[in-house]
């Protein structure tokens, strides 16, 4: 009698506090609707009357479908029943009615809305032509020009991105073409410095609230939720990037990308490791070198050049686009010679180097584009603008044809003869070298590599990384680069010389290189672990020492918080007056930020 007294009190308490849904077009109720045709009829219902009443359940409701969309993008449930034109109408009015916008919450609504056309149009081209079909572009577009926040420019750019690369929805996107065009290259260049100064570098206290919610759905601390405003402004730039290049694949728009500012810009856009798959500015600039104009405005953008000599001179993921970039730019004769002066003494290293992301005779390909027409300096009246360009087509064209013929009729005991001078030579070196005689260590290296034959790998991979040791002690960091990118290439991508990378990644920091020598850093720390084979392997404290510095370097927002530093170091204003100042000012801004458009 007493457990049935219990179980009756249980159930009365239960229906006091679970009443009964009488909204007939409560979306739960209608999710759990057992009979097919009457759920379909019901979230038809729901989706079409949701951008016309106020509900305070909007946001919980807008959350559920975009957990739904997260979790199954290809379902084409609710594509079919109206979703797209509800969150197209529910952006819109976010935008024209400041007042609803900020009641309730209805704050978040414009970011999962944005969120959920995105998802839905990320895949599926039937789903994306009913997205445009339903109105959505000028609602994102909306967003896209920074009418609310930040926040929802990155999911209104991800969602014009996926409809921008479908072929059937790209037209679509193009008729704004120019303003989202500029939209994107504005957004690409000023997204970190925006995430910056309107959420990192603003006290814990005074963010607004509903982008520290968004960004860690009110579970993260203070460190979880700057790393993800981090991740969130990596993939704002990174999306950015994505739309521009939809539109430069199909030589749209080529004359506004290639703004001489903007191309210095994007060649220093790492794309970040939040987002694998973006372009990232060397992907755009790879694209632009398939054109005509893209070519022409990048060979004459000194910066651009020299950042993609660095790169292809690196252990960066980008290595192989940023060689095929000067490739592009090499085989054009309208921009050849332009490119050569500054390209040829970071490609003569790479001559001999075999395979790259499983791409085969790389090394040939550089060869072939370096002495296309050498013939005509060599013999003729062709000359270079720098000497050292063509003291380093001279080099390669010694090393890959001149001296593979001259090898080719060695004897065998020539060849011996050989391998015995050059290791004399390098033991003279090494003495030399531990002697404190640099140069003439220098020297000894010199002329061992001189003899040694092209096919003795192991041996030169020492001499060139031997005399690049001698040259960081000589402080001259370009040599350094050069013979270790050398001893590199005749090493294999899968067990590449450690002792190179480390002393490349030296010479890379001493030039200022951050991104570059972080990259060598952490392959010679990869090699060491994996040639040590034990769970206990530590990392040498230079190493640890080195990273420290580069992932200080290149962290995302270090450039603007560095400019941010120094000048509140050069502004002096009373310390006291300044704290009340500054504190009014956010406390505005905040409250403009909440209605800003």
């Amino acid at each position: 009698m007493e457990s049935q007294s219990q179980k009756k009190s249980l159930d009365r308490i239960s229906s006091v506090q679970e009443p009964a849904c009488t909204n007939p077009s409560c979306f739960f109720c209608t999710m759990n609707e057992q009979d097919p045709p009457l759920r379909k009829t019901k979230l038809a219902r729901c989706f079409k009357e949701m951008p016309l009443r106020d509900d305070q359940e909007h946001v919980l409701v807008l959350r559920g479908i975009w957990n739904i969309a997260m979790t199954q993008p290809d379902d084409p449930e609710f594509p079919s029943l109206g979703v797209f034109d509800c969150m197209g109408k529910l952006i819109q009015r976010a935008v024209n009615d400041k007042e609803w916008l900020l009641r309730d919450q209805n704050i978040y609504i414009p970011y999962y809305a944005a969120h959920v056309i995105g998802s839905y149009t990320m895949n599926k081209v039937q789903f994306a032509e009913k997205a445009v079909k339903s109105n959505v572009v000028l609602p994102l577009i909306e967003l896209l020009r920074g009418k609310i926040s930040w926040v929802e420019q990155r999911v209104a750019v991800r969602s014009l991105g996926h409809l921008a690369s479908h072929a059937r929805t790209f037209e679509a996107i193009a008729e704004h073409e120019v303003e989202i065009i500029k939209l994107a290259m504005e957004i690409a260049c000023n997204c970190i410095k925006t995430v910056y100064r309107r959420f990192i570098g603003v006290k814990d206290s005074k963010r607004v609230k509903y982008h520290s919610d968004l960004l860690t759905t009110g579970l993260g601390d203070l460190e979880i939720e700057n790393r993800k405003a981090e991740e969130w402004a990596s993939q704002l730039q990174c999306w950015s990037l994505h739309l521009l290049n939809c539109f430069a694949c199909k030589g749209r728009s080529l004359n506004l990308i290639c703004n001489k500012h903007f191309l210095k810009e994007l060649g220093g856009m790492w794309g970040g490791l939040a987002n694998c798959a973006s372009p990232g500015g060397i992907g755009c600039i790879r694209t632009l070198c398939n054109f005509k104009t893209g070519r022409e405005s990048l060979a004459n953008s000194k910066e651009v050049i020299e950042i993609l000599c660095n790169i292809s001179r690196s252990s960066d993921d980008w290595q192989c686009m940023a060689i095929d970039c000067l490739l592009l730019l090499l085989k054009d004769t309208d921009t050849r010679y332009i490119v050569m002066n500054t390209a040829a003494l970071s490609l003569a290293d790479l001559v001999e180097l075999r395979s790259l992301n499983e791409r085969k005779k790389v090394g040939e390909a550089v060869t072939q584009a370096l002495l296309q027409d050498y013939h005509k300096i060599k013999y003729g009246d062709l000359k270079l603008s720098s000497q050292d360009a063509e003291r380093a087509l001279k080099e390669t064209w010694d090393l890959m044809v001149e001296r593979r013929k001259r090898e080719e009729l060695m004897s065998e005991e020539e060849l011996k003869e050989r391998k015995n001078l050059v290791g004399m030579l390098k033991q003279e070196g090494n003495k030399k070298f531990w002697s404190g005689h640099i140069e003439k260590a220098v020297t000894r290296y010199t002329k061992a590599l001189d003899l040694c034959p092209t096919k003795m790998r192991k041996e030169r991979i020492v001499l060139y990384s031997n005399r690049a040791q001698g040259y960081l002690l000589l402080n001259n960091p370009e040599a350094v680069i050069s013979d270790t990118t050398r001893a590199l290439c005749l090493s294999t991508t899968a067990n590449p010389h450690r002792k190179s990378l480390w002393r490349r990644a030296q010479a890379y920091d001493m030039k200022g290189l951050a991104k570059e020598s972080l990259m060598d850093c952490l392959m010679f720390i990869h090699g060491r672990m994996k040639a040590e084979k034990t769970k206990n392997a530590k990392i040498p404290y230079f190493a640890a020492r080195m990273i420290h510095k580069q992932m200080n370097a290149t962290w995302l927002f270090a450039t603007v918080a560095k400019s941010k530093d120094k000048h509140e170091a050069e502004v002096e204003k009373p310390k006291v007056l300044l704290e009340h100042r500054e504190d009014q000012c956010q406390v505005t801004e905040i409250k403009e930020r909440n209605g800003e458009w």
